[in-house]
């Protein structure tokens, strides 16, 4: 397989362009800017989520960390 090289960490990831820079945030692997809070949102960018679903396979998913309501 053949992939290529993400761009420098000074480039966002592509999902910014369509995010509101409220809900940009550093991702949290590579500290590049991606879209990370809101709907829609990821904790990772682009490349560091490929690189996970490569280690862990396609069924990686986040927990939901906020507080459950009671």
């Amino acid at each position: 397989m053949t992939t290529t090289s993400p761009p420098p960490i000074s480039e966002g990831d592509p999902s910014t362009f369509t995010a509101s820079s409220s809900y940009v945030g550093p991702c949290s692997g590579c500290q590049r800017p991606t879209h990370k809070y809101g709907s829609g949102g990821l904790p990772l960018c682009g490349w560091c989520l490929n690189a996970a679903r490569e280690r862990w396979g396609t069924s990686v998913r986040f927990n939901n960390t906020r507080p459950q309501a009671s």
